[in-house]
């Protein structure tokens, strides 16, 4: 079987949440190994699931693991933000649920030749799909100081951003950083001794920042927000599993957007703006790990799950 074992985060609550029927249709956005994917199908009888991944090696190693269920499972090669145009090729014209499980997987994380760890030497990657053309090595090495200023700041909270961006533009103007390592270097070299000492990696929160420019998985998940709830039919639920405040402030904002009404200013009389809620929220908070999870797996701790259910 292809390498590609990842931990499926909040397992049993998405199982929960989905409320599963067995001849309903589900979508698995952000298949990965297929962890969420293969405890969807095995609850299937007539029904069907469409697993959709980014990444090439992902889809394989999907196949492999959900081959005995392929009479109900279709895989596709594509972005989840793309589901509107996935579910129209594939001629489906309403789901019953939807999961997506956001964020870099473990085997992306740990496969070093990737460039997405900060813990092994690899060529500036990062690409979650293969065939895209943005690569970190074009976005540390082409990207203004002032843009990747921004970007450390907005996606990875990083508060040493102008330190970090102004000394990318130095060690770059004498020769292009190639690799992951060359970049920690740069980053540990531009941030004072006390940031040094706290117990978090010192380019986390840079590597995140840049993962995410690359693969640009805020406007993904901006655009999937908007478009996964049309696709859902009556009583069909949408669960998102978040790993940091960014993405689930778009995730938040949009599903209570999605379950307001009337918009109409408090002194009106009457209605005139004609919005009613498409949705539910059926989590008020969102779902996060037990103590026993987070014991068998640490990576969870950030996961937060967030659930509603089309009107």
């Amino acid at each position: 079987m292809t390498e590609f074992h990842h931990i499926s985060v909040l397992l049993d609550e998405c199982m929960e949440g989905l409320n599963i029927k067995p001849d309903g249709i589900y979508v698995d956005g952000t298949l990965g190994g297929a962890g969420h994917s293969s405890e969807i199908v095995k609850r299937l009888t007539t029904g069907r699931l469409i697993g959709i991944d980014r990444d090439t090696v992902a889809l394989t190693a999907a196949g492999e693991r959900l081959a005995p269920y392929a009479d109900r499972v279709t895989l596709v090669h594509s972005n989840f933000c793309e589901i509107a145009q996935v579910l129209k090729d594939l001629k489906i014209n309403g789901v019953d649920g939807i999961l997506l499980d956001l964020g870099v997987s473990s085997p992306q994380l740990d496969d070093g030749s990737r460039g997405f760890s900060y813990m092994a030497d690899a060529p500036l990657d990062m690409r979650m799909n293969g065939e895209d053309t943005l690569t970190a090595h074009d976005v540390v090495n082409t990207w203004s100081q002032e843009e990747l200023k921004r970007i450390l700041y907005d996606y990875g909270e990083e508060r040493f951003a102008p330190q970090i961006a102004a000394a990318i533009c130095r060690r770059r103007a004498e020769k292009p950083i190639e690799t992951t390592l060359e970049l920690v270097d740069v980053i540990r070299g531009a941030m004072p001794a006390v940031a040094l000492r706290e117990k978090q990696h010192p380019a986390k929160r840079s590597f995140q920042a840049i993962r995410i420019a690359v693969n640009d998985e805020l406007g993904s998940v901006e655009r999937v927000m908007k478009d996964a709830i049309p696709c859902l039919n009556p009583g069909g639920r949408l669960a998102v599993i978040t790993f940091h405040s960014l993405e689930d402030r778009i995730v938040k904002s949009a599903m209570a957007d999605a379950a307001k009404g009337c918009t109409c200013p408090p002194s009106f009389p009457v209605c005139v703006c004609g919005k009613k809620p498409r949705v539910k929220l059926v989590t008020r908070k969102p779902i996060t790990a037990s103590d026993a999870e987070l014991i068998r797996n640490p990576r969870a701790r950030s996961a937060k799950l967030r659930i509603c259910e089309k009107l």
